[in-house]
């Protein structure tokens, strides 16, 4: 039977030894993570666990009824659209940290990082660039941290894979003798409830589900792809330089035309390990052409971001054509970089 109240110390769910289809199954109501992330940690599989957002949402709003301190993690390589939607359901002091650092090119200077997010008027106490790779900015972060906090409890939110449990893993190496580790993957919804984690007498972290961005390239490819996607060291960007009716095409997954232009540099910020090739003269070419389209005015220095893979910063206006899964969510934005 279920022992009321024993969590997962991997995902947060509750432990429970009767149903080997439902989430928090365990062999033994003794062992302190569920057969889940037992496997997940120890051979790398996953197991697709379906949980939709208002789930999610329910427990942002209850972290809005604390007086507690909350950081906000986020992806630079791939910044949510709406920034402000976590922002407007907890009205909470926040940190906004901005992680993975180090697989933008050293050139990008953080100040221009944190500007970029300042421009868009949206109330952080404070924005942090971090790299938890490359434990870059964690003693700056957990100062501020002591800053700010309210009480001992700091919740931490954001969408899935911006590296909550990687950040809490690391505090945990650094600053606590706490044995305890978070489930990491680079897959969506590892974490799938609140899970509380005593860093020092005066900080317990609380880990929270990510909110699941259905728009994200993560939630529509193969598990094994989505591990080529994630970038695991510093990006080299790409720059093509294209004419009108030439085309570039990401794995099998994007492609995108230049319909109408003068010349014009297009630079890809993504994952090394993925392929990508040039089409000279693409008006004849059907490759990847039987995907959803969607056409683009482009004006100077705007980046094309493609949710969960990346962007591509383009110079000059010009029209595009982007054929990419209907589900898959792309847009414009003034260019980060």
């Amino acid at each position: 039977m279920i022992k009321e109240g024993k969590k997962c110390k991997g995902c947060g769910v509750i432990l429970q030894d009767q149903n080997v289809l439902q989430e928090g199954y365990t062999t033994s109501l003794e062992n302190e993570i569920c057969q889940r992330c037992f496997r997940m940690k120890n051979y790398g599989e996953y197991q697709v666990v379906t949980k939709s957002n208002e789930e999610y949402l329910e427990i942002l709003k209850s972290v809005g009824k604390t007086k507690d301190l909350v950081l906000y993690i986020t992806d630079l390589l791939n910044l949510e659209r709406n920034i402000e939607q976590i922002r407007n359901i907890i009205p909470n002091k926040m940190i906004l940290v901005l992680n993975k650092k180090d697989v933008l090119p050293k050139s990008v200077k953080e100040t221009k990082l944190i500007q970029y997010l300042e421009e868009k008027n949206i109330h952080f106490e404070e924005v942090i660039v971090i790299s938890v790779n490359k434990n870059y900015n964690i003693d700056y972060l957990l100062k501020r941290i002591k800053y700010y906090q309210t009480t001992k409890n700091v919740y931490v939110v954001g969408h899935t894979n911006a590296g909550k449990s990687s950040l809490i893993n690391k505090l945990i190496e650094n600053y606590s003798d706490n044995v305890q580790e978070l489930t990491m993957s680079p897959l969506p919804s590892t974490t799938l409830n609140t899970v509380n984690i005593e860093i020092n007498d005066y900080l317990t972290l609380i880990d929270t589900p990510g909110l699941v961005d259905s728009g994200s390239i993560l939630n529509h490819i193969d598990p094994k792809m989505i591990k080529k996607i994630s970038p695991r060291k510093e990006i080299k960007p790409r720059t093509y330089q294209l004419r009108k009716n030439q085309s570039i095409i990401i794995e099998n997954l994007v492609r995108i035309d230049y319909v109408e232009g003068e010349k014009n540099s297009f630079t890809l910020f993504l994952s090394n390990d993925l392929k990508v090739r040039r089409l000279l003269n693409s008006a004849n070419k059907e490759d990847l052409k039987e995907l959803n389209k969607i056409s683009y005015q482009v004006k100077y220095d705007e980046d094309l971001v493609i949710n969960g893979l990346g962007f591509v910063k383009i110079v000059n206006k010009g029209w595009i054509d982007v054929y990419i899964d209907q589900n898959v969510e792309t847009f414009l934005r003034k260019s980060l970089i």
